[in-house]
């Protein structure tokens, strides 16, 4: 009886704490969300509030005034996003599961090769001129997708990990005494097994991915191939220097557009789509992430 009063006090310690923790994590979206919705003058004169004291969609309204150009960069980043995430799973999944195969041939030396880049690369200028040099990606779809972010050194090592640790070598072995191929092994036995850390791994490259703005920045001229990031800086940009010019024309207008909050709701509808897919995920990320973390 004392040790079940014990155990119940202990957990309504840890609900409270993870309430609390809860709290500190959503207060500041929050604080966000009512920051674009008020007016640039209230915010100016009494700063940020949970409660606007005076609503105000102009930031939203000043976004989306170009609408055909925010949805163009909507689409874009999605399909860079589903495109290089969809790519960098496989290339992980497969690179990883050869490793995890103990006879694979050099699969020490294709390890330590794989480690290495983790510590170790050619820096920026070596690798924007390959890109732009040798594989002439500029100004494509694929300057969004291939550098940077195509294959992780930590998401192998991490896929590996958890095959190594969660999927038994002797059902390699029985797949081969029936006759099965490396590849039905590895579609049939390896890519169900290791959803957990797929959809862990997934969700790492899509957040890259989502968030990236250095390719865009290094690669992309063009205009109607930005994605909402580089579209969202650009607008900023475009803001500070017309009210750099505050003595011109332009720069007059520019000191009417509520700059404040027009921050906060650029930063909030570039964070919106990760809030809205993330719940569905979450249930395999803490999964993945606790099993892929065990040392194989």
């Amino acid at each position: 009886m004392i040790h079940s009063k014990s155990n119940r006090r202990y957990q309504i310690i840890i609900n409270i704490i993870l309430i609390l923790v809860t709290v500190i994590m959503i207060a500041p979206m929050v604080l966000l969300f009512m920051s674009s919705v008020s007016s640039e003058k209230s915010l100016l004169v009494f700063g940020y509030s949970f409660i606007p004291r005076e609503f105000s969609l102009d930031a939203y309204k000043y976004i989306f005034s170009n609408g055909q150009t925010i949805f163009r960069a909507y689409g874009i980043t999605i399909l860079v996003t589903v495109v290089g995430t969809a790519c960098n799973l496989l290339l992980s999944s497969m690179t990883a599961y050869a490793l995890s195969v103990r006879k694979l041939p050099f699969r020490n030396v294709i390890s330590f090769y794989i480690f290495f880049t983790m510590l170790f690369n050619g820096g920026l200028v070596p690798s924007y001129l390959m890109w732009t040099s040798i594989f002439h990606i500029k100004n494509t779809l694929w300057a969004l997708i291939v550098p940077n972010f195509l294959l992780s050194a930590m998401n192998v090592i991490l896929v590996r990990t958890y095959y190594m640790s969660s999927i038994p070598e002797a059902l390699y072995e029985a797949a081969k005494i029936d006759g099965a191929s490396y590849m039905y092994i590895y579609k049939k036995i390896v890519l169900p097994m290791g959803k957990p850390i797929l959809v862990t791994v997934g969700l790492f490259s899509g957040l890259g991915y989502w968030n990236d703005w250095t390719n865009g920045l290094y690669y992309i001229n063009d205009a109607k191939l930005y994605s909402i990031q580089n579209l969202l800086n650009k607008m900023i940009q475009d803001i500070q220097a017309l009210q750099a010019n505050a003595s011109s024309a332009a720069g007059s207008a520019a000191l009417k557009i509520p700059t404040v909050s027009v921050r906060m709701a650029i930063a909030f509808v570039a964070l919106l789509p990760i809030l809205l897919v993330y719940p569905f995920l979450q249930k395999y990320f803490a999964e993945g992430i606790a099993l892929g973390a065990v040392k194989g």
